[in-house]
């Protein structure tokens, strides 16, 4: 009687002490401020290119994108992987041997990518038509901006970033901030009788950009009128000659140098556009040729940093 007595006691203890494990390591995740064990949600992303299903607030983050890379920092999220060539200097931390390469923006090492297990990759017109190849290997969210309506698609770009890492207050402050910056300078250009020119230099050639264009927010947010309405829309710009930036005279020219964006020890710009026949319009003669960012404006444009540092540059022109 006795030896079942033990069996029975014996059995009683070997469940209790069962019952305690599991009851420990169930509660051994994160917990929320009532000490109840948190469940991961997901969220679904809806973008140009389709949909991505993320857990809400992803640990490995792969961006590909500097204008996001831009905004992460700005927000204080850690990322696992960017593309490490023609980083932006106020970026360059991000160069470190703590971050994976994962390639250039034009180039993805997709085995780096792979190897990282990212939560979700982030992506922009770029690599737009490798979107596919990114998706296969983690969910994937494309944050181009929309050029025809670029405050419109910025501001939604920012908040979707805020919905998944769980910063919507944050992202909400900081685009007060950014609306009021650009309110206060539409306010002034529009009220400037002068026209502006936006122009792109690279290696010598430069290319006209005007509204709904990939620097057209110059004219559509900050509110500078166009010294030429007729500008072919496009990516990379209308080609044009000095002769006609003469022709069309500007009041104010803004310039932004290519080469300083991607090449170490550039020559700069200036030398090619302040030219004889440059030096006979009304920007030169009134010191209103503006040499805007070129890592701000042309690398990580659309960004919480880089939008409220591009709103600020043009303020040169008053």
């Amino acid at each position: 009687m006795k030896k079942w007595t033990l069996v029975l006691v014996l059995f009683i203890a070997a469940l209790i002490f069962t019952a305690c494990g599991t009851k420990e390591e169930s509660q051994s995740g994160e917990k929320d401020s009532n000490g109840t064990e948190k469940q991961t949600e997901e969220i679904t992303i809806k973008h140009e290119y389709g949909e991505a299903k993320i857990k809400e607030n992803p640990k490995n983050v792969v961006v590909f994108d500097f204008g996001v890379l831009d905004t992460l920092d700005e927000l204080g999220v850690e990322v696992k992987g960017v593309p490490q060539t023609a980083i932006p200097a106020y970026l360059e931390k991000y160069a470190g041997e703590e971050y994976t390469n994962v390639g250039s923006l034009k180039e993805p090492d997709f085995e780096a990518v792979h190897e990282l297990k990212p939560d979700v990759i982030f992506i922009s017109g770029r690599q737009a038509e490798l979107y596919d190849q990114f998706a296969e290997i983690a969910p994937t969210v494309y944050m181009g901006v929309d050029d025809a309506k670029y405050m419109e698609s910025f501001e939604d770009n920012m908040n979707t970033i805020g919905e998944i890492f769980g910063k919507e207050d944050q992202v909400k402050s900081e685009l007060e901030d950014i609306e009021n910056q650009v309110s206060a300078v539409k306010e002034k250009a529009e009220s400037l009788d002068k026209k502006a020119l936006i122009v792109l230099a690279n290696e010598g050639k430069v290319s006209a950009y005007g509204s709904k264009s990939r620097f057209g927010l110059i004219h559509d947010v900050a509110g500078f009128k166009q010294v030429d309405e007729n500008i072919e829309v496009s990516t990379h710009g209308q080609g044009i000659s000095f002769e006609y930036i003469l022709e069309k005279n500007p009041d104010i020219l803004f310039v932004i140098d290519r080469n300083a964006a991607i090449e170490e020890n550039a020559e700069p710009a200036k030398k090619a556009i302040e030219n004889d026949l440059v030096k006979k319009t009304n920007a030169y003669k009134d010191g209103k040729i503006i040499y805007l960012d070129a890592d701000y404006w042309y690398l990580s444009g659309g960004g919480l940093k880089s939008m409220k540092e591009m709103v600020k540059s043009v303020e040169q022109a008053f």
